[in-house]
């Protein structure tokens, strides 16, 4: 039985700060089980709803394979598998699907959808992202940076780029409710929601935490032990929107030099997928449209030593089983 048994996964603001630490402990004892081939099927019988609006790699894939070394059964529902929304309301999709599984995973758009599954569900209801959220990734970051520093407290983080949606919040938030030192270094209007900084702010308080909002790279890279990024359109936008953020953000790529001016020890992190060389077809489109190689960071980056990037990817695996086993 879990620590949190019946308990929804929707945002880090729900979580205490002892939990999101219990959290990670638990995904790291998991890894060390999984490299040592001990078994940890304790969930046999179980089945799981992963209910994705938006396709994903990392995120499936963790699910599935968490779920499969749990013991449990899985059955994904892709955007043409599922009336969520369409034919079916959320409150009786979540209804249904509760009465048959013991958890359901959600990842698609606005946070009210996930907010409103929960809201009717008689089983736990995990984010896998939404619009505003995503906090089984922010858990797998946690996870990376305790086993590359053995700490998470007083940890600098700077956030590069577009810190205004889901990637920017969460980290965020994850960042005050650690007491970690958490910078959005862009343009203001890149900034996150102020009433979203206001309410970490207020949490940083009985933290320690230490919350920034920083133009100048050179002054928000300073001693900074983590630089982090997201890619900075999604997919689907406007042209118009690829080259306003192109524009704007390109002296917040992540280059070499900026490696450089953070602490000797610092380390690059991204949530994947990255635009980083021309080996994929959106690469490929974006360079013929824009003339750009790379976006938010350089591949010199990307392949350096620096970059732990796989080792965070793997990651969400093992910190998705400990959400998944903890809330069951």
């Amino acid at each position: 039985m879990g620590f949190l048994k019946g308990k929804d996964f929707l945002k880090l603001l729900d979580f205490t700060p002892s939990e999101i630490e219990k959290l990670i402990d638990i995904a790291i004892d998991y890894k060390l089980k999984k490299q040592n081939g001990i078994f940890h099927d304790d969930y046999k019988g179980k089945n799981i709803a992963l209910i994705f609006e938006k396709t994903s790699t990392r995120t499936r894939c963790s699910f599935e394979v968490a779920a499969h070394d749990l013991g449990m059964h899985v059955t994904y529902l892709d955007p043409t598998g599922s009336q969520i929304g369409k034919k079916e309301s959320i409150a009786d999709t979540a209804r249904v699907l509760s009465s048959i599984y013991d958890g359901i995973e959600y990842r698609g758009y606005g946070q009210e959808i996930v907010e409103e599954l929960a809201k009717y569900s008689k089983v736990p209801v995990w984010n896998g992202l939404t619009n505003e959220f995503h906090p089984t990734q922010i858990l797998a970051d946690f996870m990376t940076i305790k086993e590359q520093f053995g700490t998470l407290k007083g940890i600098k983080l700077v956030y590069m780029g577009d810190a205004r949606y889901n990637m920017g919040n969460s980290l965020m938030v994850g960042c005050a409710k650690m007491g970690m030192e958490f910078v959005a270094c862009a343009p203001k209007k890149y900034f996150p929601n102020k009433d979203l900084i206001d309410t970490c702010e207020e949490i940083a308080k009985q933290t320690g935490a230490k919350l920034s909002f920083i133009e100048s790279v050179d002054e928000a890279v300073k001693g900074a032990n983590v630089i982090y990024t997201d890619v900075w359109v999604s997919m689907g936008e406007a042209d118009s929107v690829w080259e306003e953020r192109i524009e704007e953000l390109t002296p917040y790529r992540v280059t070499t030099s900026v490696m450089e001016k953070a602490d000797k020890n610092a380390v690059f992190m991204h949530c994947l997928p990255a635009f980083h060389d021309l080996k994929t077809v959106i690469g490929k489109e974006i360079n013929k449209k824009f003339g750009i190689t790379e976006m938010e960071v350089t591949d010199e980056v990307f392949e350096s030593e620096r970059s732990i990037v796989f080792r965070e990817a793997e990651n969400r695996m093992h910190t998705i089983k400990a959400v998944m086993a903890s809330t069951l």
